[in-house]
């Protein structure tokens, strides 16, 4: 499934006025995060202030990626649904069933052999479905998703423990189980604890050895694992602005590795 431009108008179109809602009912100033789960919310215009790390809410993510791995009891769900095309935008990859032991080619080639049956179920319901299919050797899944389908102020479902990856460009991306990513591309609602928000002000620059990973492992010292837990990351001032997207999607990868629920790259306004 090609870059949906027209679904990325419509999550533009309507951001302004969600915003303006979820201002009037919190009665107060809202983060980046905070405009995209709202500017998310099913129901639309937001009618209440969630609680933060308390409420449950339905969100309607703008789409869904898979690896080849979890995918295949995603779509078998699926199947089950009745209906004859994905609700949103939603895409396979076939890398997850690699093995990195020889080289590149022999590596591919041993996968495609072994797992032929499962790329042909795949390639087979992702044609079916309207479901765009990455084959193996096309590349992994969190740099493809990257590169192709992330945009800023979106929200996206993957059924990979990388999909935060795309957080890089300013969307909140995040990973789940096969039965979630079915129930939105059934078209129904997805479920999520509102979370809770961690701002992180980055000032001055990196120099020297300094890499980005060595930032989030600092943060991640400080906060513990436990004390990431079911939040959202944000990084705001003058500091994030000199990293480049590839220079902070590896935030995104290791606060993901030290079991951090979500991550949001961005500014965070007032």
């Amino acid at each position: 499934m090609a870059f949906d431009i027209e679904m990325i108008q419509q999550v533009y179109a309507n951001f302004a006025n969600r915003i303006e809602a979820a201002r009037k009912v919190t009665g107060r100033p809202l983060t980046l995060t905070e405009k995209i789960l709202f500017a998310h919310l099913t129901e639309g215009l937001a009618t209440k202030a969630y609680e933060r790390g308390k409420d449950y809410v339905d969100f309607a993510p703008d789409r869904v990626a898979m690896q080849d791995a979890t995918a295949q009891m995603a779509l078998l769900q699926f199947m089950q649904s009745g209906r004859t095309k994905v609700a949103v935008p939603s895409t396979v990859h076939c890398d997850h069933l690699i093995e990195a032991k020889v080289n590149s080619k022999t590596d591919l080639d041993r996968a495609v052999t072994e797992s032929s049956e499962v790329y042909d179920f795949l390639a087979s319901v992702s044609n079916k479905y309207g479901i765009g299919f990455w084959k193996p050797g096309a590349g992994i899944i969190h740099q493809v998703v990257l590169e192709n389908y992330a945009f800023p102020g979106g929200l996206m479902i993957g059924t990979d423990s990388h999909t935060v990856n795309a957080g890089g460009l300013g969307m909140i991306a995040i990973g789940v189980g096969g039965a979630d990513a079915c129930d939105v591309m059934a078209g129904l609602p997805w479920e999520l604890k509102m979370p809770k928000l961690i701002g992180i002000k980055l000032s001055g620059k990196l120099n020297g050895w300094a890499a980005p990973k060595d930032i989030i492992l600092k943060v991640a010292g400080i906060l513990t694992v436990k004390g990431g837990t079911g939040a959202v990351v944000e990084y705001l001032e003058k500091g994030l602005q000199i990293l480049a997207v590839r220079a902070r999607a590896p935030f995104v990868i290791w606060v993901l590795k030290l079991a951090l629920l979500l991550l949001l790259l961005g500014t965070m306004p007032a």
